[in-house]
Protein backbone atom coordinates (compact mmCIF):
# COMPACT_ATOMS: atom_id res chain seq x y z
CA UNK A 1 0.00 0.00 0.00
CA UNK A 2 1.27 3.28 -1.01
CA UNK A 3 1.40 5.99 1.86
CA UNK A 4 0.29 9.52 0.54
CA UNK A 5 3.19 10.82 2.47
CA UNK A 6 5.70 9.08 0.10
CA UNK A 7 4.05 10.85 -2.87
CA UNK A 8 5.76 13.63 -4.86
CA UNK A 9 4.67 17.45 -4.66
CA UNK A 10 3.23 17.43 -8.57
CA UNK A 11 1.75 13.62 -7.48
CA UNK A 12 -0.49 15.57 -5.08
CA UNK A 13 -1.05 18.20 -6.90
CA UNK A 14 -2.29 15.65 -9.61
CA UNK A 15 -4.45 13.18 -7.58
CA UNK A 16 -7.22 15.20 -7.00
CA UNK A 17 -7.84 15.83 -11.04
CA UNK A 18 -7.59 12.06 -11.99
CA UNK A 19 -11.19 10.42 -13.35
CA UNK A 20 -11.50 6.96 -14.65
CA UNK A 21 -11.10 7.35 -18.27
CA UNK A 22 -10.04 10.60 -18.74
CA UNK A 23 -7.58 11.54 -20.96
CA UNK A 24 -4.10 13.00 -20.19
CA UNK A 25 -4.25 15.59 -22.90
CA UNK A 26 -7.89 16.89 -20.89
CA UNK A 27 -5.56 16.19 -17.50
CA UNK A 28 -2.97 18.59 -19.16
CA UNK A 29 -5.63 21.36 -19.55
CA UNK A 30 -7.59 20.95 -15.82
CA UNK A 31 -4.22 21.76 -14.19
CA UNK A 32 -2.01 24.57 -13.39
CA UNK A 33 1.21 22.39 -13.84
CA UNK A 34 2.99 22.52 -17.27
CA UNK A 35 2.66 19.92 -19.83
CA UNK A 36 5.46 17.91 -18.90
CA UNK A 37 5.09 17.98 -15.02
CA UNK A 38 1.55 16.60 -15.35
CA UNK A 39 3.29 13.64 -17.79
CA UNK A 40 6.30 13.05 -15.53
CA UNK A 41 3.27 12.89 -12.23
CA UNK A 42 1.19 10.13 -14.16
CA UNK A 43 4.38 7.92 -15.47
CA UNK A 44 5.81 8.01 -10.90
CA UNK A 45 1.91 6.97 -10.24
CA UNK A 46 1.86 4.23 -13.17
CA UNK A 47 5.31 2.87 -11.87
CA UNK A 48 3.60 2.93 -8.37
CA UNK A 49 1.36 0.67 -9.86
CA UNK A 50 -1.37 2.87 -8.99
CA UNK A 51 -3.04 3.38 -12.36
CA UNK A 52 -2.02 2.35 -15.72
CA UNK A 53 -2.20 4.09 -19.13
CA UNK A 54 -3.45 2.68 -22.95
CA UNK A 55 -1.97 4.67 -26.32
CA UNK A 56 -5.38 5.70 -28.46
CA UNK A 57 -4.25 7.24 -31.84
CA UNK A 58 -6.95 9.73 -32.94
CA UNK A 59 -6.83 11.08 -36.67
CA UNK A 60 -8.87 14.17 -38.03
CA UNK A 61 -9.13 16.07 -40.82
CA UNK A 62 -8.08 19.78 -40.57
CA UNK A 63 -7.89 22.84 -42.76
CA UNK A 64 -4.39 24.06 -44.25
CA UNK A 65 -3.55 27.53 -44.09
CA UNK A 66 -4.31 27.70 -47.76
CA UNK A 67 -7.69 26.14 -46.87
CA UNK A 68 -8.59 28.67 -43.78
CA UNK A 69 -7.73 30.81 -46.56
CA UNK A 70 -9.90 29.87 -49.30
CA UNK A 71 -12.80 29.39 -46.36
CA UNK A 72 -12.14 32.85 -45.93
CA UNK A 73 -11.79 34.96 -49.01
CA UNK A 74 -13.71 32.35 -50.72
CA UNK A 75 -12.25 29.69 -53.50
CA UNK A 76 -9.90 30.89 -55.83
CA UNK A 77 -11.62 29.41 -58.81
CA UNK A 78 -14.77 30.68 -57.93
CA UNK A 79 -13.84 34.05 -57.92
CA UNK A 80 -12.37 33.84 -60.95
CA UNK A 81 -15.39 32.67 -62.71
CA UNK A 82 -17.04 35.67 -61.48
CA UNK A 83 -14.91 37.94 -62.51
CA UNK A 84 -15.75 37.12 -66.22
CA UNK A 85 -18.92 36.23 -65.82
CA UNK A 86 -20.61 38.96 -67.64
CA UNK A 87 -17.31 39.87 -69.80
CA UNK A 88 -14.25 38.17 -71.53
CA UNK A 89 -11.52 39.69 -69.47
CA UNK A 90 -7.49 39.95 -69.83
CA UNK A 91 -5.55 38.88 -66.51
CA UNK A 92 -4.94 41.93 -65.72
CA UNK A 93 -8.23 43.08 -65.17
CA UNK A 94 -9.56 40.75 -62.88
CA UNK A 95 -8.48 41.82 -59.79
CA UNK A 96 -10.24 45.27 -60.39
CA UNK A 97 -13.39 43.42 -61.30
CA UNK A 98 -13.43 41.63 -57.78
CA UNK A 99 -12.67 44.87 -55.94
CA UNK A 100 -16.25 46.06 -57.86
CA UNK A 101 -17.99 43.22 -56.78
CA UNK A 102 -16.59 43.55 -52.62
CA UNK A 103 -14.42 40.16 -53.30
CA UNK A 104 -10.76 39.47 -52.49
CA UNK A 105 -8.28 39.89 -54.73
CA UNK A 106 -6.48 36.84 -56.39
CA UNK A 107 -2.67 36.75 -55.84
CA UNK A 108 -0.33 35.65 -57.75
CA UNK A 109 -0.29 32.02 -56.66
CA UNK A 110 -3.83 31.53 -56.69
CA UNK A 111 -4.21 33.07 -60.26
CA UNK A 112 -2.35 30.15 -61.82
CA UNK A 113 -3.94 27.82 -59.98
CA UNK A 114 -7.67 28.90 -60.66
CA UNK A 115 -6.46 29.44 -64.31
CA UNK A 116 -4.96 25.89 -64.06
CA UNK A 117 -8.16 23.88 -62.63
CA UNK A 118 -10.72 26.18 -64.92
CA UNK A 119 -9.25 24.83 -67.87
CA UNK A 120 -9.00 21.44 -66.76
CA UNK A 121 -12.75 20.78 -66.14
CA UNK A 122 -13.77 23.20 -69.55
CA UNK A 123 -14.73 26.42 -67.43
CA UNK A 124 -12.87 28.95 -69.34
CA UNK A 125 -11.77 29.21 -72.81
CA UNK A 126 -8.53 31.30 -73.40
CA UNK A 127 -8.72 33.42 -76.37
CA UNK A 128 -5.75 34.78 -78.12
CA UNK A 129 -7.19 38.50 -79.63
CA UNK A 130 -4.80 41.46 -79.43
CA UNK A 131 -3.83 39.81 -76.41
CA UNK A 132 -4.56 36.88 -74.10
CA UNK A 133 -8.52 37.01 -72.97
CA UNK A 134 -10.51 34.54 -70.89
CA UNK A 135 -13.88 33.66 -71.56
CA UNK A 136 -16.18 32.00 -69.20
CA UNK A 137 -18.37 28.39 -70.64
CA UNK A 138 -21.41 27.12 -70.61
CA UNK A 139 -20.23 24.09 -68.50
CA UNK A 140 -18.30 27.24 -66.16
CA UNK A 141 -22.12 28.82 -65.70
CA UNK A 142 -23.12 25.77 -64.07
CA UNK A 143 -20.43 25.16 -62.33
CA UNK A 144 -20.89 24.32 -58.72
CA UNK A 145 -18.40 24.54 -55.63
CA UNK A 146 -20.60 23.74 -52.76
CA UNK A 147 -19.60 20.28 -52.06
CA UNK A 148 -15.90 22.04 -51.69
CA UNK A 149 -17.44 24.47 -49.64
CA UNK A 150 -18.80 22.74 -47.37
CA UNK A 151 -15.34 20.99 -47.30
CA UNK A 152 -13.59 23.68 -45.71
CA UNK A 153 -16.56 24.23 -43.46
CA UNK A 154 -16.72 20.53 -42.42
CA UNK A 155 -13.16 18.82 -43.25
CA UNK A 156 -13.49 15.36 -43.77
CA UNK A 157 -11.34 13.25 -46.13
CA UNK A 158 -11.26 13.71 -49.60
CA UNK A 159 -8.60 13.15 -52.09
CA UNK A 160 -9.26 16.26 -54.30
CA UNK A 161 -8.80 18.40 -51.32
CA UNK A 162 -5.82 17.25 -50.13
CA UNK A 163 -3.91 17.11 -53.04
CA UNK A 164 -5.39 20.75 -53.33
CA UNK A 165 -3.78 21.49 -50.07
CA UNK A 166 -6.76 22.43 -48.98
CA UNK A 167 -7.20 19.54 -46.03
CA UNK A 168 -4.80 17.70 -43.80
CA UNK A 169 -4.92 14.44 -42.07
CA UNK A 170 -3.69 15.09 -38.61
CA UNK A 171 -2.89 12.14 -36.32
CA UNK A 172 -2.46 12.54 -32.78
CA UNK A 173 -1.34 10.39 -30.20
CA UNK A 174 -2.95 10.61 -26.51
CA UNK A 175 -3.76 8.17 -23.29
CA UNK A 176 -6.78 6.81 -21.60
CA UNK A 177 -6.20 6.28 -17.64
CA UNK A 178 -7.06 4.20 -15.73
CA UNK A 179 -7.13 4.22 -12.17
CA UNK A 180 -6.90 1.16 -9.47
CA UNK A 181 -8.84 1.05 -5.99
CA UNK A 182 -6.15 2.25 -4.11
CA UNK A 183 -6.06 5.39 -6.07
CA UNK A 184 -9.30 6.32 -4.96
CA UNK A 185 -8.58 5.53 -1.70
CA UNK A 186 -5.53 8.40 -1.88
CA UNK A 187 -7.66 10.71 -3.30
CA UNK A 188 -9.78 10.93 -0.80
CA UNK A 189 -6.66 10.99 1.94
CA UNK A 190 -5.04 13.51 -0.11
CA UNK A 191 -7.83 16.07 0.96
CA UNK A 192 -5.75 16.03 4.55
CA UNK A 193 -2.27 16.80 3.62
CA UNK A 194 -0.60 19.70 2.08
CA UNK A 195 1.02 19.34 -1.63
CA UNK A 196 3.33 21.35 -0.44
CA UNK A 197 6.17 19.17 1.11
CA UNK A 198 9.99 19.18 1.20
CA UNK A 199 12.02 17.00 -0.97
CA UNK A 200 15.01 17.85 0.81
CA UNK A 201 17.06 19.59 3.36
CA UNK A 202 19.12 22.27 2.30
CA UNK A 203 22.28 23.89 4.32
CA UNK A 204 19.74 27.12 3.80
CA UNK A 205 17.51 25.52 5.71
CA UNK A 206 19.56 24.26 8.48
CA UNK A 207 21.43 27.73 8.72
CA UNK A 208 17.83 29.59 9.21
CA UNK A 209 15.74 27.40 11.08
CA UNK A 210 13.16 27.02 8.48
CA UNK A 211 13.75 22.89 8.37
CA UNK A 212 11.37 23.14 11.57
CA UNK A 213 8.09 24.72 10.06
CA UNK A 214 8.23 22.68 6.88
CA UNK A 215 6.61 18.86 5.99
CA UNK A 216 9.34 16.77 4.70
CA UNK A 217 7.95 14.53 2.03
CA UNK A 218 8.72 10.98 3.50
CA UNK A 219 10.61 8.73 0.81
CA UNK A 220 9.32 4.70 0.44
CA UNK A 221 13.21 2.55 -0.75
CA UNK A 222 10.96 -0.55 -1.97
CA UNK A 223 8.78 1.62 -4.62
CA UNK A 224 9.28 0.35 -7.89
CA UNK A 225 11.54 2.29 -10.68
CA UNK A 226 11.70 2.33 -14.09
CA UNK A 227 14.61 0.08 -15.33
CA UNK A 228 17.49 2.76 -17.02
CA UNK A 229 19.43 0.60 -19.75
CA UNK A 230 22.60 1.79 -19.77
CA UNK A 231 25.44 1.03 -21.82
CA UNK A 232 27.60 -1.40 -20.61
CA UNK A 233 30.57 -3.93 -21.42
CA UNK A 234 29.90 -7.56 -22.80
CA UNK A 235 29.96 -10.04 -19.94
CA UNK A 236 32.62 -11.65 -21.65
CA UNK A 237 34.76 -9.05 -22.22
CA UNK A 238 34.47 -8.20 -18.06
CA UNK A 239 35.43 -11.85 -18.10
CA UNK A 240 38.56 -11.49 -19.78
CA UNK A 241 39.46 -8.07 -17.82
CA UNK A 242 38.77 -10.19 -14.48
CA UNK A 243 41.37 -12.33 -15.43
CA UNK A 244 43.66 -10.16 -16.56
CA UNK A 245 43.72 -8.33 -13.50
CA UNK A 246 44.56 -11.33 -11.79
CA UNK A 247 47.22 -12.55 -13.51
CA UNK A 248 48.59 -8.59 -13.07
CA UNK A 249 48.40 -8.55 -9.86
CA UNK A 250 50.36 -11.33 -9.12
CA UNK A 251 53.22 -9.92 -10.97
CA UNK A 252 52.69 -10.64 -14.99
CA UNK A 253 53.02 -8.69 -17.81
CA UNK A 254 50.88 -9.01 -20.54
CA UNK A 255 51.86 -10.08 -23.97
CA UNK A 256 50.43 -9.12 -27.71
CA UNK A 257 50.93 -10.14 -30.82
CA UNK A 258 49.60 -10.05 -34.20
CA UNK A 259 46.41 -12.46 -35.11
CA UNK A 260 48.14 -13.57 -38.30
CA UNK A 261 51.30 -15.20 -37.89
CA UNK A 262 53.38 -17.54 -39.81
CA UNK A 263 53.30 -21.19 -39.30
CA UNK A 264 57.10 -21.45 -38.28
CA UNK A 265 56.34 -19.23 -35.22
CA UNK A 266 52.89 -20.79 -34.67
CA UNK A 267 54.40 -24.38 -34.40
CA UNK A 268 57.67 -25.01 -35.86
CA UNK A 269 59.50 -22.90 -33.10
CA UNK A 270 57.22 -24.89 -30.41
CA UNK A 271 59.18 -27.95 -32.14
CA UNK A 272 55.85 -29.29 -33.23
CA UNK A 273 57.31 -31.73 -36.10
CA UNK A 274 55.76 -30.52 -39.93
CA UNK A 275 54.13 -33.78 -40.77
CA UNK A 276 51.91 -33.21 -36.74
CA UNK A 277 48.39 -33.26 -37.54
CA UNK A 278 47.21 -30.42 -36.26
CA UNK A 279 49.14 -29.09 -39.12
CA UNK A 280 46.50 -30.75 -41.52
CA UNK A 281 43.79 -28.04 -43.04
CA UNK A 282 40.63 -29.46 -41.18
CA UNK A 283 42.28 -27.85 -37.91
CA UNK A 284 44.03 -24.44 -39.39
CA UNK A 285 43.10 -21.44 -40.89
CA UNK A 286 45.56 -20.57 -43.61
CA UNK A 287 45.96 -17.08 -45.64
CA UNK A 288 45.38 -17.14 -49.15
CA UNK A 289 46.34 -14.01 -49.55
CA UNK A 290 49.40 -12.92 -48.38
CA UNK A 291 50.37 -16.77 -48.43
CA UNK A 292 53.38 -16.29 -46.78
CA UNK A 293 55.72 -14.55 -44.75
CA UNK A 294 59.46 -13.38 -43.92
CA UNK A 295 61.32 -15.44 -41.66
CA UNK A 296 63.63 -14.62 -39.05
CA UNK A 297 67.42 -15.92 -38.95
CA UNK A 298 66.03 -18.22 -36.11
CA UNK A 299 65.31 -19.85 -38.92
CA UNK A 300 68.26 -21.51 -39.05
CA UNK A 301 68.74 -22.88 -35.81
CA UNK A 302 64.91 -24.53 -35.48
CA UNK A 303 65.99 -26.04 -38.65
CA UNK A 304 68.79 -28.05 -37.48
CA UNK A 305 66.57 -29.00 -34.06
CA UNK A 306 63.86 -30.03 -36.64
CA UNK A 307 66.78 -32.51 -38.13
CA UNK A 308 68.64 -33.71 -35.59
CA UNK A 309 68.08 -31.44 -31.88
CA UNK A 310 71.10 -29.31 -32.76
CA UNK A 311 73.09 -28.77 -29.32
CA UNK A 312 69.83 -29.44 -27.47
CA UNK A 313 70.72 -32.85 -26.55
CA UNK A 314 67.81 -34.03 -28.40
CA UNK A 315 67.74 -36.15 -31.98
CA UNK A 316 65.04 -33.99 -33.07
CA UNK A 317 62.61 -35.43 -35.19
CA UNK A 318 64.97 -36.24 -38.26
CA UNK A 319 63.83 -35.93 -41.52
CA UNK A 320 64.01 -32.55 -43.71
CA UNK A 321 62.52 -29.43 -42.97
CA UNK A 322 60.91 -27.41 -44.91
CA UNK A 323 61.65 -23.65 -45.10
CA UNK A 324 58.64 -22.92 -47.83
CA UNK A 325 56.24 -24.88 -45.11
CA UNK A 326 57.25 -23.03 -42.24
CA UNK A 327 56.95 -19.80 -44.30
CA UNK A 328 53.21 -19.96 -44.76
CA UNK A 329 50.30 -17.52 -43.26
CA UNK A 330 47.88 -18.49 -40.82
CA UNK A 331 45.26 -17.09 -38.10
CA UNK A 332 47.11 -18.38 -34.86
CA UNK A 333 45.95 -21.80 -33.82
CA UNK A 334 47.39 -20.99 -29.81
CA UNK A 335 48.69 -17.90 -27.97
CA UNK A 336 51.66 -20.06 -27.50
CA UNK A 337 52.99 -18.28 -30.41
CA UNK A 338 53.28 -15.32 -28.32
CA UNK A 339 55.43 -16.87 -25.67
CA UNK A 340 57.71 -18.30 -27.97
CA UNK A 341 57.69 -14.66 -29.37
CA UNK A 342 58.78 -13.22 -25.75
CA UNK A 343 61.45 -15.70 -24.83
CA UNK A 344 63.19 -14.46 -28.00
CA UNK A 345 62.53 -11.12 -26.66
CA UNK A 346 64.60 -12.23 -23.30
CA UNK A 347 67.39 -13.70 -25.84
CA UNK A 348 67.62 -10.23 -27.69
CA UNK A 349 67.41 -8.27 -24.33
CA UNK A 350 64.07 -6.59 -23.99
CA UNK A 351 63.50 -8.17 -20.89
CA UNK A 352 65.40 -10.30 -18.02
CA UNK A 353 64.90 -13.06 -16.55
CA UNK A 354 63.24 -14.58 -13.94
CA UNK A 355 60.39 -12.69 -16.21
CA UNK A 356 56.45 -13.81 -15.79
CA UNK A 357 54.16 -13.07 -19.21
CA UNK A 358 50.79 -14.02 -19.47
CA UNK A 359 47.63 -13.14 -22.38
CA UNK A 360 44.23 -13.74 -22.69
CA UNK A 361 43.65 -13.21 -26.19
CA UNK A 362 41.76 -14.73 -29.46
CA UNK A 363 42.73 -18.06 -31.23
CA UNK A 364 41.08 -19.37 -34.33
CA UNK A 365 41.02 -23.75 -35.19
CA UNK A 366 39.07 -24.95 -38.27
CA UNK A 367 36.88 -26.96 -36.57
CA UNK A 368 32.70 -28.10 -36.47
CA UNK A 369 30.94 -25.60 -34.61
CA UNK A 370 29.20 -27.37 -32.02
CA UNK A 371 27.53 -26.76 -28.28
CA UNK A 372 31.22 -27.44 -27.22
CA UNK A 373 33.30 -26.16 -30.12
CA UNK A 374 34.19 -22.43 -31.44
CA UNK A 375 36.26 -21.71 -34.59
CA UNK A 376 37.13 -18.39 -32.74
CA UNK A 377 37.65 -18.58 -28.82
CA UNK A 378 40.01 -17.32 -25.99
CA UNK A 379 43.01 -18.91 -24.68
CA UNK A 380 44.74 -17.76 -21.05
CA UNK A 381 48.15 -18.13 -21.78
CA UNK A 382 50.98 -17.79 -19.27
CA UNK A 383 54.56 -18.62 -18.94
CA UNK A 384 57.21 -18.04 -16.32
CA UNK A 385 61.04 -18.18 -17.06
CA UNK A 386 63.21 -18.75 -13.79
CA UNK A 387 66.39 -20.83 -13.13
CA UNK A 388 64.41 -22.21 -9.73
CA UNK A 389 61.37 -23.13 -11.33
CA UNK A 390 59.58 -26.53 -11.23
CA UNK A 391 56.46 -28.28 -11.54
CA UNK A 392 56.00 -27.52 -7.70
CA UNK A 393 55.44 -23.95 -8.97
CA UNK A 394 53.15 -24.32 -12.16
CA UNK A 395 50.58 -25.98 -10.26
CA UNK A 396 50.70 -23.04 -7.75
CA UNK A 397 50.22 -20.97 -10.17
CA UNK A 398 47.46 -22.49 -11.29
CA UNK A 399 45.83 -23.14 -7.86
CA UNK A 400 46.10 -19.30 -7.20
CA UNK A 401 44.48 -18.34 -10.87
CA UNK A 402 41.46 -20.96 -10.28
CA UNK A 403 40.85 -20.22 -6.94
CA UNK A 404 40.37 -16.33 -7.61
CA UNK A 405 37.95 -17.94 -10.39
CA UNK A 406 36.16 -19.64 -7.90
CA UNK A 407 37.32 -23.18 -8.19
CA UNK A 408 39.10 -24.62 -4.90
CA UNK A 409 39.92 -27.78 -6.29
CA UNK A 410 42.62 -28.33 -9.25
CA UNK A 411 44.62 -31.03 -10.38
CA UNK A 412 46.96 -32.32 -13.22
CA UNK A 413 47.20 -35.34 -14.75
CA UNK A 414 50.11 -37.02 -16.86
CA UNK A 415 49.66 -35.61 -20.12
CA UNK A 416 51.36 -35.29 -23.38
CA UNK A 417 52.10 -32.02 -25.92
CA UNK A 418 55.08 -31.77 -28.76
CA UNK A 419 56.30 -29.00 -26.96
CA UNK A 420 56.66 -29.26 -22.89
CA UNK A 421 58.17 -32.39 -20.83
CA UNK A 422 56.72 -32.68 -18.34
CA UNK A 423 53.14 -32.28 -19.94
CA UNK A 424 49.88 -32.71 -17.86
CA UNK A 425 46.59 -31.76 -18.46
CA UNK A 426 44.68 -29.29 -15.83
CA UNK A 427 41.35 -30.15 -14.26
CA UNK A 428 38.54 -28.37 -11.91
CA UNK A 429 36.24 -29.92 -9.72
CA UNK A 430 32.59 -28.60 -10.07
CA UNK A 431 30.83 -29.45 -6.80
CA UNK A 432 27.76 -29.17 -8.46
CA UNK A 433 28.21 -31.86 -11.16
CA UNK A 434 30.28 -33.29 -8.88
CA UNK A 435 32.51 -33.94 -11.90
CA UNK A 436 36.32 -33.21 -12.43
CA UNK A 437 36.16 -30.52 -15.76
CA UNK A 438 39.16 -30.62 -18.21
CA UNK A 439 39.85 -26.42 -18.39
CA UNK A 440 43.49 -26.91 -20.62
CA UNK A 441 46.90 -28.12 -20.92
CA UNK A 442 50.08 -27.32 -18.88
CA UNK A 443 54.00 -28.19 -18.07
CA UNK A 444 57.40 -27.23 -18.76
CA UNK A 445 58.89 -26.47 -22.29
CA UNK A 446 61.22 -28.87 -23.81
CA UNK A 447 64.86 -27.96 -23.81
CA UNK A 448 64.29 -27.71 -28.22
CA UNK A 449 62.16 -24.64 -27.33
CA UNK A 450 64.06 -22.91 -24.84
CA UNK A 451 67.63 -23.27 -25.53
CA UNK A 452 66.80 -22.56 -29.24
CA UNK A 453 64.90 -18.99 -28.33
CA UNK A 454 66.22 -18.04 -25.53
CA UNK A 455 70.02 -19.37 -25.88
CA UNK A 456 70.18 -21.58 -22.73
CA UNK A 457 68.46 -24.23 -20.94
CA UNK A 458 66.10 -23.02 -18.17
CA UNK A 459 63.02 -23.93 -16.43
CA UNK A 460 60.09 -22.32 -18.51
CA UNK A 461 56.38 -22.90 -17.13
CA UNK A 462 54.18 -22.80 -19.54
CA UNK A 463 49.82 -23.17 -19.84
CA UNK A 464 46.75 -22.60 -22.25
CA UNK A 465 43.79 -22.47 -20.46
CA UNK A 466 39.78 -22.28 -22.68
CA UNK A 467 38.60 -18.85 -21.23
CA UNK A 468 35.19 -20.07 -22.40
CA UNK A 469 34.89 -23.10 -20.85
CA UNK A 470 36.06 -21.45 -17.44
CA UNK A 471 33.24 -19.12 -17.22
CA UNK A 472 30.51 -21.07 -19.60
CA UNK A 473 28.94 -22.47 -16.45
CA UNK A 474 28.83 -19.53 -13.95
CA UNK A 475 26.69 -17.69 -16.59
CA UNK A 476 24.17 -20.31 -16.83
CA UNK A 477 25.05 -21.81 -20.41
CA UNK A 478 25.00 -25.03 -21.52
CA UNK A 479 26.19 -24.76 -25.16
CA UNK A 480 29.34 -22.50 -25.66
CA UNK A 481 28.07 -20.80 -28.78
CA UNK A 482 25.44 -18.73 -26.52
CA UNK A 483 28.56 -16.54 -24.49
CA UNK A 484 28.47 -14.73 -28.11
CA UNK A 485 24.64 -14.59 -29.00
CA UNK A 486 24.64 -11.13 -28.51
CA UNK A 487 20.92 -10.93 -27.70
CA UNK A 488 20.08 -7.34 -26.40
CA UNK A 489 17.86 -8.98 -23.99
CA UNK A 490 19.92 -11.43 -22.44
CA UNK A 491 23.33 -8.79 -22.76
CA UNK A 492 20.84 -6.22 -20.50
CA UNK A 493 20.20 -8.87 -17.59
CA UNK A 494 23.40 -10.65 -17.66
CA UNK A 495 25.09 -10.70 -14.47
CA UNK A 496 28.39 -9.10 -13.34
CA UNK A 497 31.33 -11.58 -13.13
CA UNK A 498 31.62 -11.84 -9.19
CA UNK A 499 33.60 -14.76 -7.30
Amino acid sequence: MVDIKTLHNLERKTLPLIKEGILLSVLIDKSDLKDVEVMRAIQWLENKKLLSTKEEVSVKYELTSKGAESKEKGLPEKRFLKAIKDKRKQQTELNSELKKQGLSELSPPEMGVSIGLLKKNGFVNVINDKGTFFEITKEGEKANFDQLEKLLSNPIEDKEAIQRGLIQKVTRKDKIITITKELSTLQKDAKNYTSNTVDRLTPEMLKSGKWKDVEFREYDVEVNVPKINVGRKHFVNKSIEYMKRIWLDLGFTEMSGDMVQTIFWDLDTLFVPQDHPARQMQDTFYIKDPKSGKLPDLFKKVKEVHENGGDTGSTGWGGKWSKDEASQNMLRTHTTVLSAQYLEKIKNGEYKMPAKFFSVNKVFRNEALDWKHLFEFNQVEGIVVDPNANLKHLKGYLKEFFGKMGFTDVRMRPAHFPYTEPSVEVDVYNPRKKTWVELGGAGIFRPEVTKTLIGVEVPVLAWGLGMERIIVEYFGFKDLRDLYNNKLNLLREMKEWMK
